[in-house]
């Protein structure tokens, strides 16, 4: 919704309205000199660095091509005709802005626009309630100024923004219908790109809304591409298609609708068809980014890296100084493996300081899988924001412990804390991470325990305590845990997993399990880890069959090792020793030591023939 919001209140002023007959003083306004007349300072330094929405909004009155710096008169300001006690509220309204007293401010403009009626006066103080949110009075102001102004775009703007934030969206199609019979832009777009926030419903109150104003303009493309994309929205791809196809036959170059319909194909899994159309649109309109965008993210998507890398370049090249175009050309070239047109564009980006955060990640990411590791850590470290900041610094943390510096890794992290307090939490996670990762158990036991006195209700660490507790074998510890976090988050599908699975291989408390790994289904029907947890515990249950049908679908999923343990031991007990083989060798070439595939297969009394060397040297030990 607030797009639409910012898509109205934003729109140009119509520089052919009709001047009133306070055009001088509008103008004083618009130039800020109201203020210089009284104070000897700025009118709006009170706004300046406080509400920027309110600077912008000038009166519709100023001339079309007037110059802010340019107007300044050598003598003092002419006022024009207004009577004294609105010429005192729009003075001491000024002042008290400069004073930081916007509600004084406002409401003093409130009064002049009642008293004088003027339509600048009017304007400039829905601007004011705009920026400050004052709803009823916005609403208050609008009223008057239709009542003044019925044919002014810009009022009829702001009653349709005011009928949205009340959810009047029938009064709000009034105003934009109203809009676009006198000539202005009126959204449509913008309130049905909006529509996605909306429920069911309500999306389908709009679309019945626009398809009746449709009715009555036939041949409004905008109107049209909005219902295409209302129809999008209510998952109705089909009828946006044929909606799209009729107004692209009469209006072949409106391109937002060509956009929208490579959109709609490759959604509705028609992606051949949805590239030839992208790929022939992109060059009848080589200047449109989002077209170009849009085909360069499909051809990522369907593994076409090269295609894609080559129409992220073409568009950088027509866009030389659009940061993100820049950005998707070297991440592909990353999948590409032509490391040095990455690297040329991302340092290029770091450089300008655009986008500094990703480049100096992926740079980091280059020089990481080049060995490079002192220029990695430099790089990794440099990420101080963003959704890359903590797998930066998760990386950087490892490197340096890799390179025998664990200390000062553990330092580093320690130092982020202090400096961002907001993020303890998860710097917490990767210290004890990096030290349960390095064998560190003693350190991270303590580390892991301060945690929790800073937060004793973060669930992450204390599924972290639970688990170093049920690795050392005090399944007690680890039960408790996990039942407060069970407790605390009863919708929590990792750690019912968990406690189940634990209660399963530790304990005789299945049918406490299986209602947890139940429920933990429920949560997460196709999670691998969950579906062979159910498949483990049917089989210590003695249900051969139903356990094979849970694990034969966690190893569908995720075909790791230690599901092809449990998978490869029940097909043994049921006769299938063939195909438990089989898994069991695809589980060792994953990892040839891990411990309980390599502890199954020597229970069970056979190993497959490559693994024989490996399950001797376990029993050995």
């Amino acid at each position: 919704m607030q797009t639409f919001f910012f898509g109205l209140f934003y729109r140009a002023v119509d520089g052919n309205r009709h001047f009133t007959r306070h055009h001088k003083l509008h103008r004083v306004f618009a130039t800020g000199l109201l203020g210089l007349a009284i104070s000897g300072c700025s009118s709006f330094s009170g706004f300046d660095n406080v509400k920027p929405d309110v600077i912008g909004a000038e009166s519709n009155a100023s001339a079309p091509n007037a110059s802010p710096t340019s107007e300044a008169p050598d003598s003092p300001p002419v006022y024009g005709n207004f009577e004294p006690e609105v010429l005192y509220l729009l003075t001491s309204a000024e002042i008290a802005a400069q004073r930081g007293r916007y509600d004084i401010t406002l409401g003093h403009y409130v009064q002049a626009a009642q008293v004088s009626r003027d339509v600048g006066v009017i304007e400039r103080a829905t601007r004011i309630a705009q920026s400050l949110n004052s709803e009823n009075t916005q609403q208050e102001l609008v009223k008057l100024w239709l009542e003044v102004e019925p044919d002014s775009i810009e009022a009829h703007r702001s009653a349709a923004i005011q009928a949205v934030k009340s959810n009047d969206l029938a009064l709000a199609l009034v105003h934009m219908e109203r809009i676009m019979e006198l000539g202005g832009d009126a959204d449509f777009d913008s309130l049905a790109a909006m529509a996605a926030g909306l429920s069911v419903e309500r999306q389908q109150q709009l679309l019945t809304l626009y398809l009746d104003l449709a009715e009555r303009h036939s041949d409004n493309p905008e109107l049209e591409y909005s219902i295409a994309l209302l129809m999008k929205i209510r998952d109705m791809p089909q009828p946006a298609l044929a909606r799209l196809q009729t107004l692209l036959e009469k209006h072949p170059t409106f391109q937002p609708a060509i956009i929208l319909k490579g959109d709609l194909l490759y959604g509705s899994d028609q992606k051949r068809t949805a590239l030839d159309h992208l790929m022939t649109n992109t060059r009848r309109f080589p200047g449109n980014q989002k077209m170009g965008a849009l085909y360069g993210r499909m051809l990522v998507n369907e593994g076409e890296l090269q295609a894609a890398q080559d129409e992220f370049e073409r568009l950088v090249k027509r866009y030389p100084d659009m940061s993100e175009l820049r950005l998707s050309h070297a991440l592909v070239a990353i999948e590409n493996q032509q490391g040095d047109i990455a690297r040329k564009e991302l340092t290029f980006l770091l450089n300008r300081g655009q986008q500094a955060a990703e480049a100096n990640y992926y740079l980091g990411r280059l020089a990481d899988n080049e060995n490079r590791s002192i220029q990695a850590i430099n790089y990794y470290q440099a990420v101080s924001e963003g959704v890359y900041y903590l797998p930066a610094q998760a990386r950087a943390s490892t490197l340096l412990a890799e390179t025998g510096k664990l200390e000062q890794a553990v330092n580093a992290i320690q130092q982020l804390r202090q400096t961002n307090p907001g993020r303890s939490e998860a710097l917490w996670m990767i210290e004890i991470n990096l030290l349960l990762n390095q064998g560190q158990q003693q350190q991270a036991a303590e580390a892991i325990e301060q945690a929790l006195l800073q937060h004793p209700g973060n669930i992450q660490i204390r599924y972290a305590r639970a688990m170093m507790m049920d690795s050392q074998g005090n399944t007690a510890e680890a039960v408790q845990d996990l039942e407060q976090i069970v407790r605390d988050d009863a919708d929590n599908a990792v750690a019912l997993n968990a406690l189940g699975y634990i209660l399963t291989i530790r304990t005789e408390r299945l049918f406490e399990a299986r209602q947890l790994i139940g429920r933990a289904l429920e949560l997460e029907p196709e999670n691998p880890a969950i579906l062979d947890s159910m498949g483990w515990l049917l089989y210590r249950e003695g249900k051969l069959q139903q356990a094979l049908d849970y694990l034969s679908r966690a190893w569908a999923a995720f075909p790791d090792s230690e599901i092809a343990a449990h998978y490869g031991e029940v097909l043994w007990m049921t006769g299938a020793e063939e195909q438990a083989r089989i898994i069991w060798e695809q589980g060792l070439k994953q990892d040839p030591q891990h411990e309980v595939l390599l502890e199954t297969i020597e229970r069970v009394g056979t190993q497959p023939a490559s693994s024989t060397d490996a399950v001797e040297a376990t029993a050995g030990e």
